[in-house]
């Protein structure tokens, strides 16, 4: 290997380290080995107003018009085709493209407003226990992204790309600011369970890309071991285990020193990881040490693993436990048809947990330090797919806007932020003009959340400035935000 191929693979903590021994700091150069806690807090480009992120991801685009989003003047024109100059040549699905018409279509459910003030917060009835914690979220009606079928749609979001391969945001944060437990890994996945499974989830979705792979997400399930091959085979014992992954790291680290791929060190590091979780693991998903009022706020369900109250209980364990990316995947929010069905089912899955977990981080004092983050790929159209009547409808996808929430974590409670015309169906100005943000100029549209936007203001809430936050790969530098992105200061607190 040449020497410049070497100096390629270095990673930060390799720079940490050998920066520290040639300073003569034996002792430092250990504790930064030990602490990537302390190694990344060097790193972070300003004062974080966060420490950790929980984000509830509803899979499958939940429709805004039936949740946030309050369009009353939808019921006005009931079963009318959309105004051409609404949709004003928007591209839409194959699913839609040859229905006769595009009927317009209210939502069949009454909203509450939650403190009367000019930002106050539209709550749908789907959703009572979360409309119960309204003054502490700040939602966001004007997120939007190009991406308008599935796959490419959560990838982009989860990603800053439409193509697989690159790292997730969790990785990137793993890599940014570095583990905090050293029992646990720092990016922890959950799937809820589920009525309406129908899109699948890709392990590249919380995947590392490029990142060395201690970045990637560590999936726990609901069934069996919470991790696979968590536990010894039967005839070895911890003690035997422990000697045999000592044996294993001599054979790594004597690789490491002839080629110098990080890989090698992450796979040690896996390896270590794997062997306290066999201890921490089990002690998490055991929940009987909770006390009852805490199954009283999350619900009876919470008992039950792999729902969405059990897995919010876990993510306030984890976040507890000093694990900084937590993330919750609940898909069935594609509502093509039979919305009503299908959305109540879907609220009354996640409304108690999502409201228990901000109270439940209030009453610890940690919502201030944690960013909850609920939202889906994009939203749903305000017409129609397929046979309309007053009680039964089903909604298209629909990328050009859609209502993302956040709490605590540094963002301004009880507000709303952006708009959106009559019809719940572009982004509009304070007066009701429809803005046009272009999210592959260099400018950004006040009012408008792209969903790189989105990602940096998550980054910018963490400590790290989404521009800086970089890896060389293929001879190019990238970021989680691409060359776009623009931190939405206007809800930070």
């Amino acid at each position: 290997m040449n020497p410049s191929d070497f100096q390629l693979f270095q990673t930060r903590r390799q720079f940490f380290g050998r920066t520290a021994l040639g300073l003569g700091t034996a002792a430092m150069a250990q504790f930064l080995g030990q602490n990537e806690a302390f190694a990344s807090s060097a790193a972070l480009h300003h004062t974080p107003k966060a420490k950790r992120v929980i984000y509830l991801f509803m899979s499958g685009g939940p429709s805004h018009l039936d949740t946030w989003d309050y369009k009353p003047k939808l019921n006005e024109m009931f079963g009318d085709d959309i105004p051409n100059e609404v949709r004003d040549g928007q591209r839409i699905t194959g699913m839609t493209s040859r229905q006769k018409s595009l009927p317009v279509c209210p939502s069949k459910y009454k909203f509450t407003k939650h403190d009367n003030n000019d930002s106050g917060v539209w709550v749908s009835e789907l959703l009572p226990h979360t409309a119960t914690v309204a003054k502490d979220l700040c939602v966001i009606h004007s997120a939007f992204t190009e991406a308008i079928n599935h796959d490419p749609a959560i990838t982009y979001i989860q990603t800053g790309s439409q193509i697989p391969g690159r790292p997730s945001l969790g990785a990137w944060l793993s890599y940014g600011l570095g583990n905090e437990s050293e029992d646990l890994p720092g990016y922890i996945v959950m799937h809820a369970k589920t009525s309406f499974a129908e899109q699948s989830l890709f392990g590249r979705l919380w995947g590392s890309g490029f990142l060395p792979a201690e970045h990637q997400g560590v999936l726990l399930r609901s069934q069996g071991d919470p991790v696979l091959y968590l536990k010894n085979p039967p005839g070895v014992s911890r003690a035997d285990r422990k000697v045999q992954l000592k044996a294993l790291e001599a054979l790594n680290r004597e690789q490491h020193r002839e080629f110098g791929d990080p890989e090698i060190l992450a796979r040690i590091k896996q390896h270590e990881m794997a062997y306290r979780m066999q201890t921490s693991v089990p002690e998490l998903m055991d929940l009987s040490g909770e006390p009852d009022e805490v199954f009283k706020l999350y619900g009876e369900e919470a008992r039950v693993p792999g729902t969405f109250s059990a897995c919010a209980l876990n993510a306030r364990r984890l976040a507890q436990r000093g694990v900084r990316n937590i993330q919750i995947f609940h898909r069935g929010w594609d509502a093509h048809g039979n919305l009503p069905r299908e959305h109540e089912s879907q609220c009354k899955d996640v409304d108690r947990g999502c409201a228990a977990l901000i109270k439940d981080l209030k009453r610890l004092g940690m919502l201030d330090e944690t960013l909850v983050v609920w939202g889906g790929e994009f939203g749903r159209t305000s017409y129609c797919q397929g046979k309309l009547t007053k009680e039964n409808y089903g909604r298209d996808h629909h990328p050009r806007c859609f209502t993302v929430w956040m709490a605590g974590g540094g963002v301004k409670p009880g507000i709303t932020y952006g708009r959106t015309d009559d019809f719940g169906y572009n982004i509009c100005d304070a007066d009701g003009e429809v803005l046009k943000p272009q999210p592959d100029k260099h400018h950004w549209t006040p009012g408008t959340v792209h969903i790189h936007d989105l990602n940096a203001t998550i980054l910018h809430l963490l400590g790290i400035d989404h521009k800086k936050l970089t890896y060389r790969y293929q001879g190019r530098d990238f970021r989680l935000t691409d060359v776009h992105g623009h931190v939405v200061h206007d809800i930070i607190a």
